[in-house]
């Protein structure tokens, strides 16, 4: 199965776009609205509730922002929703985004991705698609996401493979569908396609801050448990091996994808705000998707003021000196949005998260060490083929 390890040249870039305060890459948030309704969702609004908030950007104001973000520096483009296919302008704003060179992924749930779409994407694709799959039966979609669609999204992404489409896989762990993660995991194996797995789910306090540390998920003992569950059928026993030694030793991991990556510190730790922005469906710049604030009207602000502002207050952010000084802040991935989210402050320590990360090292150690013996193999070059 191919690597979803960053390339080189995305290292480069935004190492080198860091330095010249560039905004290499940028999320647009085409729209709140989806057509499934699952329980996690930290975005999705009702198209009634949406015109409440207010009004989606149009496609010439979005086409307008990426011509403008162009000029700015940006090269790399995640095209996201809500689900952002279900904009009957989405071909409009697809096409003239990559007439203008950007190298474009898209996040989906995979249901519409047929018909005119499917023919878009066969004659011009993407990067990338991610799709979030979210079990192996009907059954299981209908609990979590209220609609019964599996068998017609696995369809959907065979059609893009056949039609030469790159496909990943998201799979994002709750307690309706925790049990299908290994039968998950098997068929995107089936299918040669990468994955990766979260049981993170953030608090969805972009719907209401009343939502700070909730959201229908699993207990942090259980999602750590998944994490480590999940490393055990997706690599090797030599790498699960030097991965749990490695843990042992209290040595930096991967982060469990390739967006969100860094130095921990008491500033934000990954790109966002410095190399990276988010820009929602009504047309908010933030350095995340997963936060409330900062956040400057770029259709207001003009899209280079926007960025400017964004990166000032990103700089001014501090997590907590707990998550600095903690003896596994090289195992623990705690972000600032994470805090955020938590908690309602950047500072605040995120005690899920806390908790999620020591459950994760306790069941990857026991498994390590009832299973394996606590083998340690020699070095290797070889990487883990599944992990990001």
């Amino acid at each position: 199965m191919p690597t979803t390890a960053e390339p080189i040249l995305s290292r480069y870039l935004h190492n080198r776009g860091h330095a010249l305060g560039l905004p290499i890459a940028g999320t647009f948030e085409l729209t709140a609205r989806c057509n499934f309704n699952c329980k996690m969702c930290y975005v999705h609004l009702s198209e009634a509730e949406q015109r409440r908030r207010g009004r989606e950007l149009t496609a010439a104001e979005w086409i307008s922002i990426a011509e403008r973000a162009k000029d700015a520096g940006m090269v790399f483009l995640l095209l996201t929703g809500g689900e952002p296919t279900l904009r009957p302008d989405f071909p409009e704003i697809y096409t003239a985004l990559k007439k203008m060179g950007f190298m474009i992924s898209i996040n989906s749930n995979g249901y519409l991705l047929q018909d005119k779409i499917l023919e878009l994407f066969a004659n011009d694709p993407p990067v990338r698609i991610n799709i979030s799959l979210y079990g192996t039966s009907d059954e299981t979609y209908r609990n979590l996401c209220g609609v019964p669609a599996y068998h017609r999204i696995l369809t959907n992404i065979e059609n893009l493979r056949r039609a030469g489409v790159e496909v990943k896989i998201n799979m994002s762990l709750t307690p309706d569908n925790m049990r299908d993660m290994e039968a998950l995991y098997q068929q995107a194996v089936d299918l040669d396609v990468n994955v990766q797995s979260t049981p993170y789910m953030f608090p969805p306090i972009r719907h209401s801050m009343d939502m700070v540390g909730k959201n229908c998920r699993m207990s942090a003992e259980d999602a750590g448990k998944f994490m480590a569950k999940y490393k055990t059928i997706s690599m090797t026993e030599d790498e699960f091996c030097r991965f749990a030694a490695a843990i042992e030793k209290g040595i930096a991991t991967s982060p469990d994808g390739d967006a969100c990556e860094g130095t921990p510190g008491q500033g934000i730790k990954c790109r966002g705000g410095s190399t990276s922005f988010w820009l929602t469906w009504d047309g908010k710049m933030m350095p995340c998707g997963q936060m409330v604030e900062p956040a400057h009207d770029v259709l207001q602000m003009g899209f280079d003021a926007a960025w400017k502002a964004t990166i000032a207050d990103s700089a001014k952010i501090r997590i907590p000196d707990a998550c600095a000084t903690c003896e596994m802040n090289k195992i623990c991935h705690s972000c600032a949005a994470m805090c955020y989210c938590e908690t309602g402050h950047f500072d605040g320590k995120p005690e899920y998260v806390c908790q999620m990360y020591r459950s994760f090292v306790d069941h990857t150690l026991r498994y390590w060490h009832d299973v394996y013996g606590g083998k340690t193999p020699k070095p290797t070059e070889k990487g883990n083929k599944n992990e990001d």
